[in-house]
């Protein structure tokens, strides 16, 4: 017996849920250029707030005059302005799902939720406002690379 297949073995025998759910096939749409570039972008905005966060940055009270955030600001609006090509996208495919509506969604928040960080005027508000924002970008990533949805046969919202 191969190696490959006494490791399946073994998961099958170890949970038998394991063995009736269908494996969900990757999202094809986070392998398209403009949908990578996403991914990537918000990958990177998301490692910079992380940093920020581990460094705390959120006790600068000029934080939002940094010449980083500056920057990155910079960034999260063309990351804002790919969020809602992306959204135009999938309307001329003619798609309805939640992807299309996310994105469109995550355009116009990513710049609230960097306001929010400018506009914070105490450490622990600044905290919660880079959090936020790691969460956003976070989210970000999941729609796009998260496996297509099941269709239910509802109709459109």
């Amino acid at each position: 017996m191969s190696c490959g297949l006494a490791v399946a073995a073994v998961l099958l025998m170890s949970d038998p849920s394991i063995a009736v759910q269908p494996v969900a096939p990757p999202n094809a749409l986070a392998q398209e250029p403009m949908y990578a570039d996403i991914i990537s972008r918000s990958e990177a905005l998301k490692t910079v707030v992380e940093a920020w966060i581990t460094s705390g940055a959120a006790q600068d009270a000029g934080f939002a005059q940094r010449p980083d955030f500056v920057a990155f600001r910079q960034a999260a609006t063309e990351l804002s302005e790919r969020d809602m090509a992306g959204h135009l996208d999938l309307r001329e495919r003619g798609t309805d799902g939640d992807l299309r509506c996310i994105l469109r969604g995550l355009s116009e928040d990513l710049p609230r939720r960097v306001q929010d960080v400018a506009a914070a005027t105490t450490p622990n508000t600044r905290s919660d406002a880079l959090a936020e924002l790691s969460y956003l970008l976070n989210d970000n990533i999941a729609v796009i690379v998260a496996p297509p949805a099941p269709q239910t046969g509802e109709p459109p919202h």
